[in-house]
């Protein structure tokens, strides 16, 4: 009897998402016992003080106020000019990078991995990541044939691991002529950590190093979709003035996302945008990308990119923007500094938070954590090296006494 007739590469393909499993038990335990008595920290997502689903009001004022046509009409495939146009002031501000710079449109942040690994990795080659990342980076990488390896993020003083980066470039371009390299910074996910200025000093000389006088190429991917939640605008995109004008050999692309930024998490809006010294890198970016798109989806979501493309074109739109953006900023940042505050009192360790959505606490038995949790109506996401807690979505009236009840938890099942 025939079981299966997909092709053999599609063959034992299966997975479930522990972040959407984890969420479903807790919004499952809320029905059952009331949504007061169920902390869902699960939810990588802005939740205001009544755990409502928030979207910036002037963000969904200018959405809902575009003409039918801008709603409904196809875009082009790379994106619409406007777009590609202000999408590089939302990601760069005033530190846009020296060099040669192009953004095609993506179906979110997600949709920039897709394509960086599609086409900045051969068959079998090895993308590299911190040891600490968001999971669909591996399955993004598996759907196409190639591998994920990581590195330490953290040394034993919980500080930016460089030498073991250095190490596992090395290590691959060993065996590889070009490597894909992964860095999620600003307000890391899952961890809250931010490369410092001299962390990321030390990034580029490495990839410098390693690839002078060398056919070797190196693609560093910067992955920022929380940038807009990371601290003061301008301060944390002064990072970006690092990558102007690299050897032609190693060429930067930045993953920007309207996600978290904008609120607009089902729209799949993004960009994917390159950086390099060599005007004919980045032509071949613009054409490989594009094409990638018209392969895949397409194009994406019209009213969204117009959105953008209004708001940063009118300044006065612009400013309530940026304003709405610092509230929920500091809705989570108190959030976060009740959290981290109780850990340090009860003996939590925690890995080191600068900003963003989630704080993660590093276990030897996550699973087994997070099910003792939910004996306290505590959902939180495990991973494989520890417990990931979103604290953009608990209001802070349940941020408190929760550290010590995780605690509690690693206690019984890791002493």
């Amino acid at each position: 009897m025939i079981t299966s007739i997909v092709a053999p590469h599609a063959k034992g393909k299966a997975a479930q998402d522990k972040i959407f499993g984890a969420n479903s038990a807790a919004v499952a335990a809320a029905a059952k016992l009331g949504a007061d008595k169920v902390t869902n920290a699960t939810i990588g997502a802005i939740l205001d003080e009544d755990e409502k689903l928030i979207c910036l009001p002037t963000v969904e004022s200018v959405y809902r106020g575009l003409p039918t046509t801008e709603l409904i009409a196809y875009a082009p495939i790379a994106g619409l000019p406007t777009f590609q146009e202000k999408v590089l002031e939302a990601a760069f501000g005033s530190s846009k990078p020296d060099g040669y710079i192009a953004a095609v449109a993506t179906a979110g942040g997600s949709g920039v991995i897709h394509h960086a690994v599609w086409n900045y990795m051969s068959e079998g080659d090895t993308a590299l990541t911190s040891d600490w990342y968001w999971g669909p980076y591996n399955v993004i990488c598996k759907e196409m044939h190639r591998k994920l390896d990581t590195y330490k993020m953290l040394d034993e003083n919980n500080q930016y691991n460089l030498p073991a980066l250095q190490k596992k470039v090395k290590e691959i371009l060993a065996h590889q002529d070009s490597l894909l390299l992964i860095i999620n910074t600003p307000a890391h996910n899952p961890t809250g950590y931010s490369l410092s200025d001299e962390d990321m000093d030390g990034v580029i000389k490495i990839l410098r190093d390693v690839t002078t006088d060398t056919n070797k190429t190196v693609t560093l991917l910067l992955d920022v979709a929380y940038l807009d939640y990371a601290g003061e605008k301008e301060e944390v995109r002064k990072f970006f003035r690092k990558i102007s004008n690299l050897p032609s050999n190693i060429l930067t692309i930045v993953a920007y996302s309207m996600s978290k930024g904008f609120t607009m998490y089902g729209q799949r809006t993004g960009a994917m945008i390159g950086v390099s010294a060599s005007k004919e890198i980045i032509q071949e970016f613009k054409d490989v990308n594009q094409y990638s798109s018209r392969a895949t989806w397409s194009n994406i979501n019209r009213p969204c990119m117009a959105t953008l493309a209004k708001i940063y074109t009118d300044q006065e739109l612009l400013a309530k923007v940026e304003a709405e953006r610092e509230h929920y900023y500091q809705m989570i940042k108190a959030r976060a500094d009740l959290f981290t505050k109780e850990a340090k009192a009860c003996g939590l360790k925690i890995l080191p938070y600068v900003a963003g959505f989630f704080i993660s606490i590093p276990s030897n038995n996550p699973d087994a954590v997070c099910d003792r949790l939910h004996e306290d109506n505590i959902f939180a996401v495990p991973l494989a090296a520890g417990v990931r807690i979103a604290v953009c979505a608990v209001p802070l009236k349940k941020i408190s006494g929760m550290a010590e009840k995780i605690n509690k938890a690693m206690q019984t099942i890791e002493e």
